[in-house]
């Protein structure tokens, strides 16, 4: 409060006058000065903020009001003879502390620059070029440019603080200068784009710009030309896989752009030379294919694709943006973004992913997208198909077959889903973007696409990114490979080089036996059955039969549903009464998602089974008193659950006991699995393990196996009990014969009885629906045989990450040390007739130059204490000693 007066009495100017009324609100201190110090200590400070003291209190006052008047042309302080006013003396300069009316003098001498050109050395930013009453200082624009990235603030809003900061109360007339300050934000960013494409450095100018040439490059991608060796095309597959392009392909459909303005009125200033794709180019080709009618996906209902044709597009010009990313480091790629008119069709994706392709030229690509099913199977070792690893859980065992990074060879880790850790990024924009003119809007998502990659290098530190991605690797290899030696040592050599040799197959030639499923046939299964119910209402409902209580949940859904609640009950229950504040974190976060879950399906269920709201209200008032959150104890009340006599739909009954049935069946399929592992794990540790390191280690993946069998045995025990409820009801018999009691003692493998020389053969082996078509052997052989396939994977797929790894730090050297040799080269490349011109062109091309070095010398700094696995081609390196460039 007391900086709100004048600080002491008495005081005086540093000239000793008495009793001074003003201070800058932006000057160091809180010293007051008379009127002739202020205006003498403004003349290098003329936008700064003035108040002065009416002897009650300090009120604003304008520096124009004083009589400073700013002089262009001359050093500050300086007049010039011949001054030439702005046009009613009137000139605005928005600035970081408010919005300023000054008195503005340009130069009139003889040899004075044009208007604009006075106020760029100024570091003013003028709004037009022809007479200019209008300007921003470059540190307001540079300001808002960063912040906007970060934060997302719109322009709007950013100006709106300006003048609130100039005035809060309303009370002030404040100039509207907000279509002034858009333009000039447009024209910085693009010319900001500009310089860092060392298109000031080119006499051919900007009208010479190539397409994607101000984008920002992932220095991790191959750039021929640029960090790849010179004959790579050259090398041996086996070589020559790490020089493959990743690229993802998606859509996102936060970035509409309502149907405002046109391309005629907003036209872009980039025209396809960064991120978004050439418009008219782009406009021209989907025009011709106006008529081609959207192929649907074979697949799984792909709404994205099954629905363009049909997708709402009212009052949008865009219905969203498709994206061509590099698929390890999450970067929009040059020409990789295009606008959606109706959905994701393939005719748009397609023109965005050859557009960036053509720039990039690589023969090897290995393409990532979430409907890549639509294209055909990969049949070359140039160009793949992949599902990203998230999304393939979604689709058709065929396409988990032909499209999965997991059972393919020379990808490493890679997940595909890179896309989709940046729109988070970019989204936040959308609410902005969508209001704009189409070529606003493409510069201003190209310079948000920019300021990503950039980011992803700098300030989210590409060099942390892969030394920590290569430590994981090379710690992964490691136990992956120990784990895959262990387990060949139980296996004799001659399966092993057949089931290589299956494997090598699968991954050159995509045979039709896929190594990583199983021989055998299993017995009817809990999803197939759920399958046959779903299908079984779907004919009901085309017959004109509709039993559903509920739009979304029919009678089949909600048993389903009510099962797998139970399920995920079970395993909640299961929790260590030890855990770490990490683990309690993560339980609390699961009981809170379970309960959320629970109240949904519950609400739903009375629709179906009035009687449990009975049933509840009798629990709660027997309890007496609010229980704690406890979701796993919430009693779900299936038909099964139900006490004798209450009435209940006989559909619900039926549902619950088709899918108790195959859930019982399952349990014992995964009893039997357990076994065989099991057993042969035992074998292996009595005839090979010795000494207390290996016994302990041997004993650890037993207690593993051992925990996974009782919790089948468990699910067994579970569906048998509601059997038993449910065939009461429905008036089953028979099924006890096959589905009995299961007891610790049945719990064993086939071979026991030949072991021992005595006992019977337990029940379970003996089930009818099971396939015994083959030996116990065979079945014990399959068994271990798609556990090697799939530890073989494992540690083939991580060595290729340490592979891939060390080659992008390799990649990464290499394109910084290119770079940073072309902006030496673009020191010399343009004259200019001006000794201060050519010397800031010089100057930004050292300044870009220098900081490729730094980088180069960060980032071997970062990878010098990672080391390589001695193992397979991998020599034992360090970064810091990259190979030859």
């Amino acid at each position: 409060m007391r900086l709100n007066g004048r600080g002491s009495e008495g005081v005086t100017c540093s000239c000793g006058a008495v009793s001074p009324q003003f201070r800058c609100c932006d000057c160091h201190g809180t010293q007051m000065f008379c009127h002739e110090c202020t205006l003498q200590n403004h003349v290098f400070h003329p936008l700064h903020r003035i108040e002065i003291w009416n002897r009650s209190f300090f009120q604003c006052i304008t520096l124009k009001q004083l009589g400073v008047r700013v002089q262009l042309g001359h050093n500050p302080g300086e007049r010039c003879y011949k001054p030439s006013p702005t046009a009613s003396d009137d000139f605005v300069v928005i600035v970081l502390n408010g919005i300023h009316e000054i008195a503005l003098d340009f130069c009139g001498c003889a040899l004075a620059q044009i208007r604009y050109k006075q106020l760029l050395r100024m570091r003013w930013y003028p709004a037009t070029v022809s007479e200019p009453q209008t300007a921003a200082t470059f540190t307001v624009l540079q300001h808002f440019h960063i912040l906007s990235f970060e934060s997302k603030v719109s322009a709007y809003e950013f100006y709106q603080s300006l003048a609130r900061r100039t005035d809060n109360s309303g009370l002030v007339a404040i100039r509207d200068r907000y279509s002034a300050f858009m333009r000039m934000v447009h024209q910085w960013h693009n010319l900001k784009q500009l310089g860092r494409g060392g298109r000031g450095h080119d006499p051919a100018g900007v009208d010479a710009t190539a397409k994607g040439e101000l984008a920002v490059l992932c220095p991790t991608c191959p750039q021929p030309g640029k960090n790849l060796p010179l004959d790579w095309e050259k090398e041996p597959l086996f070589t020559r896989w790490k020089y493959a392009l990743f690229v993802a392909i998606d859509a996102n459909f936060r970035l509409k752009r309502k149907a405002v303005s046109s391309d005629t009125v907003d036209p872009s200033l980039n025209a396809g030379w960064a991120y978004f794709v050439h418009e008219d180019s782009y406009k021209s080709y989907l025009a011709d294919r106006a008529s081609k009618k959207q192929e649907r996906s074979t697949c799984v209902s792909h709404n994205a694709v099954n629905m363009a044709d049909t997708k709402s597009s009212r009052g949008l010009a865009a219905t969203g943006v498709g994206t061509i990313d590099c698929a390890r480091h999450d970067m929009k790629l040059p020409n990789g973004v295009g606008d959606l008119q109706k959905g994701e069709r393939y005719i748009n994706m397609d023109y965005i992913m050859c557009s960036a392709l053509l720039i990039l030229a690589m023969s090897m690509i290995n393409i990532s997208y979430d409907i890549a099913c639509h294209f055909p199977p990969r049949e070359s070792s140039l160009i793949r198909f992949f599902v990203p690893k998230f999304h393939i859980q979604a689709h058709v065992d065929k396409c988990r077959k032909n499209f999965s990074f997991n059972w393919s060879r020379y990808v490493g880790r890679t997940d595909g889903e890179a896309p989709e850790r940046g729109w988070s990024n970019i989204n936040r924009v959308a609410s902005s973007t969508k209001e704009m003119g189409p070529g606003a809007r493409r510069d201003t998502l190209d310079d948000h696409f920019g300021d990503w990659n950039w980011k992803k290098i700098t300030a989210l530190d590409l060099g942390r990114t892969l030394h920590k991605k290569m430590v994981e690797a090379v710690k992964w290899t490691k136990e992956h490979s120990e784990a895959l030696a262990e387990l060949e040592k139980t296996i004799q050599p001659a399966l092993i080089a057949q089931w290589k040799a299956d494997v090598e197959s699968w991954e050159e030639y995509n045979s039709s036996l896929n190594p990583f499923e199983s021989r055998f046939n299993l017995a009817v299964t809990q999803a197939a059955v759920r399958l046959q119910l779903t299908e079984l209402e779907a004919q009901d409902l085309q017959a004109g039969i509709n039993v559903s209580l509920h739009t979304d949940v029919s009678p089949s859904g909600l048993i389903t549903s009510g099962m797998d609640l139970k399920d995920q009950q079970s395993s909640l229950a299961n929790v260590s009464l030890h855990d770490t504040d990490n683990q309690k974190a993560t339980t609390q976060t699961q009981i809170a998602s379970l309960q959320r879950r629970l109240d949904a399906w519950a609400r739903i269920q009375e629709l179906y089974m009035p009687v449990v709201c009975q049933l509840r209200h009798q629990s709660s008032e027997a309890s007496g008193r609010p229980q704690e959150l406890k979701p796993e104890d919430f009693n779900l009340w299936l038909p099964s659950q139900l006490p004798a006599g209450t009435p209940v739909d006989q559909t619900l009954t039926g549902h619950e006991w088709e899918l108790r049935y195959a859930q019982a069946l399952d349990a014992l399929n995964e009893v039997h699995s357990h076994l065989r592992l099991q057993s042969h794990m035992y074998k292996y540790k009595d005839k090979n393990v010795l000494g207390q390191a290996g016994s302990t280690r041997a004993k650890k993946i037993i207690d593993a196996m051992e925990s996974r069998k009782h919790a089948s045995v468990l699910k067994y025990r579970h569906a048998r009990s509601a059997l038993l409820s449910l065939g009461h009801h429905l008036e089953k018999c028979g099924w006890e014969l096959t589905m009995r009691p299961l007891l610790d003692s049945d719990v064993k493998p086939m071979g026991d009885m030949e072991q021992q020389g005595r006992g019977t053969i337990s029940w379970i082996w003996l089930d009818s629906h099971a396939d015994n078509s083959c030996t116990e052997n065979e079945r014990i052989q399959d068994c271990v045989r798609l556990e090697w396939c799939k530890a073989h994977a494992r540690a083939h797929r991580w060595s290729e990450e340490v592979e891939l790894l060390l080659e992008e730090m390799r990649r990464v050297l290499a394109f910084l040390r290119w770079q940073g040799s072309w902006w030496k080269e673009c020191i010399t490349l343009r004259t200019l007739n001006s000794v201060p011109a050519q010397e800031g062109l010089s100057a930004y091309a050292c300044r870009q130059s220098a900081l490729c070095v730094l980088l180069i010398a960060k980032f071997q700094r970062l990878w010098s204490d990672v080391l390589i696995p001695e193992s397979g081609e991998i020599d034992a390196l360090t970064i810091d000693a990259p190979p030859q460039l």
